[in-house]
C-alpha cells in the first residue's frame, strides 16, 4: 500500500500516456482525421484528463471520513467529467478557430455525448479506485492502532507480573530480616547484604525479554541463598544441567517456581527438604522440571496469589501457548515442568 502511494505519479503518467496512445490511434483509424488534428485532440484532450483525474484523486483523498465515500466519489467523477468534455471542446474549438477547421468543430460538437460516456466511465473507474484506496488506508491505520493497542496492552501486562514477583519475594524477605534483628542479628545483616545483591542484579535484568540459562541459573542461586538464610540446613535444592549452555528463558520465570516448591515443601515439615531441578533439552524444548515433596493433608498459608498462575498467564503472553506450564501429584511429591520453545521471542515493540 505504501508503495502504490509513493509511485502513484508514475503510474498516473503511464496511464496517461498509454490513454494519449489509444485517443490518437483512434482518431487515426476509425475517424480518418488527417494527423495535424488528430495531434492537437490527442494532445489537448489528454492534458486536460490528467488534470482532471488529479483534481477527482485529490477530491477524493480530501474527503473527511470514509462514510459514504464510494457515493461521493461517484457524483465527484460525474461533476469532473463533465467539466472536462466542457473544457476539452471549449479548448479544442478555440485552438482550431480557422475556417479550414470548420468541418472538425462540426464532427467536435457531434461526438461529445460519446466523448462524455468514455470521460465518464474513465473518471468514474479513477474516482472508485480512489474510494477503495481510501478505504484500504483507514482499515489500515485501523488494524495498524489495534495491533499497537494490543501489544502495549499485553506489553503492560507482561511488565505487571513481572513487577508482581518483586514485591512478593520482597515483603517475605523483609519479614524474615524482622524477625531474625532480634534473635540473629548476624543472619539478619547477612541477609540484607544478599538481598540488596539480588535486586541489584534483578533491575540490571529487567529489560531483557531472553537471558542465558546460565544467567537465570545464578539469579536463582542468589535468591537460594537469601532462603537459605531464612531456612538454614533445612533447605537443600539440587541442580541436574545436561547440555543446555546455548539454551536461553525469559527472566523472572523459574524463580516463582522455586519460591511454589519452597513454600509447599518445608511449611508444616520440621526436617530437611529437599528440592530436584533437573534442566535438560527435549526436542526444541528447554524442560526445566521441580520436584519437592509435599503432604496433601497440609495447606500453607496463602500468599499474593502470584504463584504458578502468574508464571501461566506469563506464557501464554509470551508463546500463545497453554501448554507450556505442567504439574503433578504423585503420592507425597509434586512436580512442576516447565517448557521453554528454543526461539527468540520478539518483544511487542518489534511485532508492530
Amino acid at each position: 500500500m505504501r508503495s502504490l502511494r509513493k509511485n502513484i505519479h508514475w503510474i498516473v503518467a503511464l496511464l496517461m500516456l498509454v490513454i494519449l496512445a489509444m485517443h490518437y490511434f483512434i482518431l487515426s483509424t476509425l475517424f480518418d482525421l488527417p494527423r495535424d488534428i488528430t495531434i492537437y485532440d490527442s494532445v489537448f484532450s489528454t492534458v486536460i484528463l490528467t488534470f482532471s483525474i488529479w483534481g477527482i484523486i485529490l477530491l477524493v483523498r480530501a474527503y473527511p471520513t470514509i462514510v459514504a465515500i464510494t457515493v461521493y466519489a461517484l457524483f465527484v467523477a460525474l461533476f469532473v467529467s463533465s467539466v472536462t468534455v466542457f473544457a476539452q471542446y471549449e479548448v479544442l474549438k478555440l485552438w482550431l478557430h480557422e475556417p479550414a477547421y470548420e468541418q472538425y468543430r462540426t464532427w467536435l460538437s457531434s461526438t461529445l455525448p460519446v466523448r462524455f460516456l468514455a470521460v465518464w466511465i474513465f473518471c468514474t473507474w479513477v474516482g472508485t479506485i480512489s474510494a477503495f484506496r481510501k478505504n484500504l488506508a483507514a482499515l489500515d491505520s485501523r488494524f495498524q492502532q489495534q495491533v499497537d493497542a494490543s501489544a502495549l496492552l499485553k506489553e503492560a501486562e507482561l511488565f505487571k507480573l513481572r513487577q508482581q514477583l518483586q514485591p512478593h519475594f520482597l515483603y517475605n524477605s523483609l519479614n524474615s530480616i524482622n524477625a531474625l534483628i532480634m534473635i540473629a542479628p548476624g543472619r539478619a545483616q547477612e541477609m540484607i547484604g544478599k538481598l540488596s545483591d539480588f535486586l541489584r542484579s534483578s533491575v540490571k535484568r529487567e529489560s531483557d525479554d531472553m537471558i542465558p540459562i546460565a544467567d537465570e541459573l545464578s539469579y536463582i542461586r542468589s535468591y537460594l541463598a537469601i532462603e537459605s538464610v531464612r531456612f538454614g540446613d533445612r533447605l537443600q535444592v539440587l541442580f541436574q544441567q545436561q547440555d543446555t549452555d546455548h539454551a536461553s528463558v525469559p527472566p523472572f520465570l523459574l524463580q516463582p517456581l522455586l519460591e511454589n516448591a519452597i513454600k509447599f515443601g518445608l511449611y508444616g515439615n520440621t526436617g530437611a527438604v529437599q528440592i530436584a531441578v533437573n534442566i535438560a533439552m527435549n526436542g526444541g524444548m528447554l524442560q526445566l522440571s521441580i520436584t519437592n515433596p509435599y503432604d496433601p493433608d497440609m495447606q500453607p498459608p496463602r500468599g499474593t496469589g502470584f504463584g504458578l498462575k502468574g508464571v501461566q498467564r506469563r506464557l501464554y503472553l509470551l508463546y500463545a501457548r497453554n501448554d507450556l506450564l505442567e504439574t503433578h501429584k504423585d503420592g507425597s511429591i509434586f512436580t512442576t515442568i516447565l517448557k521453554i520453545p528454543q526461539q527468540y521471542v520478539q518483544s511487542n515493540t518489534d511485532r508492530r
